[in-house]
């Protein structure tokens, strides 16, 4: 066992007792504390290091009301209540960038003119970084409210209008108000979800 474990309570926060918000209490995040959890997140491992992922944080009202008329109703509240809802997206020409991230081979003809492959790498490793993108709120002290639960086409014309980006989930960011949390689900035991061979 390594010698360099995350002490309890650093995993209780970012895992144990970490929750899923709805409401938010009226604190700000600031364009630091966001250069700051992208700072985190770009570090998490995806395929040949093509990092598709890209965000747009919105916190201006203006912003806010483009996101409003997008998403279900029953996302409204705890999206416009938040000082910051993230929109995870996924560049869909990703491949462009990798003689820069991934340099020792040429490996985007590993996906030119295949546009399967192209989609099924943007979304595994989009969500890989959007998962990355949690746990570094969490490690700066922010809470976060994943969801769908949005129009992606009209998402994707109000924040990603030349097309190559596509949205892949959404997550609220904030100071999460703990009086508005469900009792927390149940999460599967080992044996019921994991084997070893």
């Amino acid at each position: 066992m390594s010698n360099k474990s995350l002490s309890d309570e650093a995993q209780d926060l970012l895992f144990r007792t970490a929750r899923s918000h709805n409401g938010w209490q009226d604190v700000s995040v600031s364009d630091e504390q966001l250069q700051q959890l992208y700072g985190l997140m770009k570090w998490g491992p995806t395929s040949a290091n093509a990092c598709p992922a890209r965000v747009v944080f919105v916190k201006s009202n203006a912003a806010k009301e483009r996101l409003k008329g997008c998403l279900d109703e029953g996302n409204v509240e705890k999206s416009m209540s938040a000082p910051v809802v993230a929109i995870v997206g996924m560049d869909m020409e990703f491949y462009e960038q990798l003689p820069r991230l991934f340099p020792h081979t040429d490996a985007r003809v590993w996906f030119v003119g295949k546009p399967e492959k192209i989609v099924e790498t943007a979304f595994r490793n989009s969500s890989l970084q959007g998962a990355y993108l949690i746990m570094a709120a969490r490690a700066l002290g922010l809470d976060c409210g994943p969801m769908s639960g949005f129009d992606n086409d009209k998402l994707d014309a109000a924040f990603f209008p030349g097309g190559k980006v596509k949205s892949n989930f959404i997550c609220a960011l904030g100071v999460g108000n703990p009086d508005k949390l469900y009792p927390r689900g149940p999460r599967l035991e080992f044996d019921e979800a994991c084997e070893i061979h």
